[in-house]
């Protein structure tokens, strides 16, 4: 877990259809308005059993090869959206990279798409039904087609557009154009033309309802994703804070064995306090996020690197074969941390001392493995400075638990 940016990201601004705030978007709040897609496995078996009652309705009532293909699309089509939501979860969920994420995403958008246009073909054939109760039947699944959409669905506002669009424009053009051959001026023609502009209002207000709810959706997800950040992230360096280091070693620890240990590393600046008092406290903010800045390239993509408080830091370090290992990655950071610094033109010159304990060797309860990396710290320090020692203590009585 590399270094963050401890300045709060810009909010998105949300449009109607979420393209310019989709490129905006946190990680985890994209998730977070994805997810609800993903959950309507229900919904859409429940939707497409109503499409094929509807569509067998219409078939008794008024006998038509169009219908009874309409029907057949109608449970490919479903059965389709159900595989895609079962692939999606056997393929990680939402634990999947963000390129797979939006790929789910428009694999579930074209299925949803399809299955609006199947409502609009059913009610544009059922336009030329004689039986005002077919009709009747047809558009009903419209309204209830759009109301699900619209509940669930707001989190993306271009699916809800797409499917609202692809709904009720065609039909609503479609009744214009049957008002006019039946006759505008006849009560029948003039049902039809009412009819057509209550759906266009009614998706419209659907719409609106739609940006709305995204403002919302997107307003409280953006601040919950900002809280966590303040609660798990230094705000001066952008480094892990204490709860997030405790979270990280919980979650390592699950799998963690002799042949996998995770090894522990207190570090503590040399001759920092010299310049702090020197400088200021301004100047010594700037040096901790360049001495932040370097541990981040020091390590790798799945250590964890912590800010303590003033200038002592921790690295978790997972997947450790052996004691070495932990020795080399020491080693590495001293190395970099005590290269030369520049401040406003000064040349300052600190070094870090490193304290190592391992997990499972000393015991899984982190505070204590912190307190035996800190002991072995004070001994690097008592031995020269830019030094690295191990804990000493095995702490048997510790192994086998993890204290989160």
């Amino acid at each position: 877990m590399k270094r963050r940016s401890p300045s709060p990201r810009a909010r998105p601004q949300a449009t109607v259809f979420g393209q310019a705030a989709d490129e905006l978007l946190p990680e985890a709040v994209y998730r977070d308005l994805l997810a609800p897609l993903f959950a309507m496995a229900i919904p859409i078996l429940g939707f497409g059993i109503l499409y094929a009652v509807v569509g067998t309705l219409v078939l008794v009532s008024w006998h038509s090869g169009p219908v009874l293909a309409l029907v057949l699309c109608s449970s490919m089509v479903t059965a389709v959206r159900l595989a895609i939501i079962r692939a999606y979860h056997r393929a990680g969920g939402l634990a999947q990279d963000i390129p797979a994420l939006r790929r789910w995403e428009n694999r579930y958008t074209w299925a949803t798409c399809a299955c609006a246009g199947l409502i609009a073909s059913l009610n544009l054939v059922a336009l030329a039904a004689p039986d005002p109760l077919v009709h009747l039947a047809t558009v009903s699944l419209i309204f209830t087609f759009g109301a699900g959409i619209v509940s669930r669905n707001a989190g993306r506002p271009k699916l809800c557009l797409l499917g609202q669009t692809i709904t009720v424009v065609p039909v609503s053009l479609g009744m214009l154009v049957h008002a006019t051959r039946i006759g505008a001026l006849t009560v029948t023609g003039q049902f039809f033309i009412l009819e057509a502009i209550l759906l266009l209002v009614v998706a419209a207000m659907s719409i609106e309802s739609v940006r709305h709810l995204y403002h919302s959706a997107l307003e409280h997800l953006t601040t919950k994703h900002d809280l966590g950040n303040l609660a798990r992230y230094d705000p001066l360096t952008g480094l892990a804070n204490r709860l997030l280091v405790r979270e990280s070693f919980f979650k390592q620890a699950l799998s963690c064995r002799i042949d996998q240990q995770i090894a522990i590393h207190y570090l503590d600046l040399d001759g920092f306090k010299a310049i702090n008092d020197q400088f200021g406290h301004p100047v010594g903010d700037r040096l901790l996020i360049q001495v932040a800045a370097r541990l981040g390239a020091a390590v790798r993509g799945d250590d964890v690197i912590g800010r303590l408080g003033g200038d002592e830091f921790v690295v978790l370090q997972p997947g450790v074969l052996h004691a070495d290992q932990a020795e080399l990655l020491a080693r590495r950071i001293i190395r970099q941390l005590s290269e030369s610094y520049r401040i406003d033109d000064t040349e300052m010159q600190i070094s870090a001392s490193v304290g190592i304990s391992l997990a499972p060797v000393h015991g899984l309860d982190l505070d204590r493995l912190l307190q035996c990396a800190d002991a072995a710290l004070y001994r690097s320090k008592r031995k020269g400075k830019a030094q690295v020692h191990f804990c000493e203590d095995p702490a048997p009585s510790s192994r086998g638990r993890a204290v989160a």
